[in-house]
């Protein structure tokens, strides 16, 4: 059987656009990836940051599933201590309610921001000790079995909010197996605990009401094009723009030539950011789907969760129809 293939969107906001243009982005690529044979697109939650448009996460999913027909939508994930469980799942519910079989709800216990930014959402930094037992409280609201006397989630959906644990540690690995929840791993841009965690969440598995046995999905970068040198072309454009927009966020920023972020990046200093980056699929769809199947066999992977970072909408879409329909068909890869 073909592997799930999946997609995280970024909402990401290019140099000289807007967070409309980068919304109508998102809403072409959810259809993209629906008439290409995709599981399910994520959005997850950012805060103060200039170039994802993805904060109010809950509305854009709802946004997207107005302008499409039956592809799975979700957060990938909300950061849940941002949040009382009551207000997300009354958020979810709704969602669920309004597009009943289509939604997801990812959770992670990071910020999702910086210490500035964790004031300014009135959030207390010991809130992640609580994640756990939020997820419960979460869960319960969603599946009508309330673990506070006397307070429901209204709306509460008749469907099913599937509850999905994202993580880049072993935390988040043992949290998984120990609710008996599929675990998403964030190796698209925290690659390094990846085989570790996938292994400890799989030793540890405790079987679920929702789910029997364990279920591994994980993040992966995708730069597909026809030509390989033009989707190489796109991986080298996209790449520099994120570290600029990492730089700029430090003490270091400042307006740097091609050149100047090319040796950054090939530098001792530049390897954190360069290895964040890791797992990255590119070149044409032959060329993506055997790196993606390799990447999937090295931890038996449920599902892939692709993230198309091309700059160009247009290349970014044609990056996941490729994809999506070479990793459907049931032929061997020509090497």
């Amino acid at each position: 059987m073909p592997i799930a293939v999946s997609i995280l969107d970024l909402a990401s906001i290019a140099r000289g656009q807007t967070a409309r243009q980068s919304f109508d982005n998102s809403v072409a690529l959810a259809r993209a990836a629906e008439r290409s044979g995709y599981r399910r697109v994520w959005y997850a939650e950012h805060h103060n940051m200039k170039s994802i448009a993805s904060s109010a996460t809950s509305v854009l999913i709802g946004h997207v599933a107005a302008h499409t027909d039956s592809i799975r939508l979700g957060a990938g994930g909300i950061m849940l201590p941002n949040h009382s469980p009551l207000v997300i799942a009354e958020q979810f519910g709704t969602l669920e309610t309004l597009y009943p079989g289509r939604i997801d709800l990812g959770l992670g216990r990071a910020p999702g921001s910086d210490q500035k930014t964790m004031y300014a959402l009135r959030r207390d930094p010991a809130s992640a000790d609580s994640f756990p037992r939020d997820v419960l409280e979460l869960q319960g609201y969603l599946t009508g079995n309330t673990r506070v006397p006397g307070v429901h989630a209204v709306p509460r959906a008749e469907g099913i909010v599937p509850l999905y644990i994202l993580g880049s540690s072993l935390f988040g690995a043992q949290l998984a197996a120990h609710l008996g929840l599929p675990y998403a791993f964030a190796s698209h841009f925290a690659p390094d605990a990846l085989h570790e965690a996938v292994a400890v969440y799989r030793d540890t598995f405790q079987p679920s009401e929702q789910l029997a046995e364990p279920y591994v999905m994980a993040g992966v970068n995708v730069f597909a094009a026809e030509d390989h040198d033009a989707a190489l072309e796109q991986k080298t454009v996209a790449y520099r723009a994120r570290a600029r927009m990492m730089i700029a966020r430090g003490p270091a920023a400042g307006d740097f030539s091609d050149a100047e972020i090319d040796a950054f990046l090939a530098s001792p200093n530049g390897y954190q950011l360069t290895n964040m980056t890791k797992y990255t699929a590119v070149g044409t769809a032959t060329e993506v789907r055997a790196y993606l199947e390799d990447f999937a066999s090295s931890i038996q992977a449920d599902e892939l969760i692709t993230t198309h970072h091309a700059s160009d909408i247009t290349d970014r879409v044609r990056s996941v129809e490729l994809t999506g329909e070479i990793m459907a068909t049931r032929e061997p890869v020509v090497q």
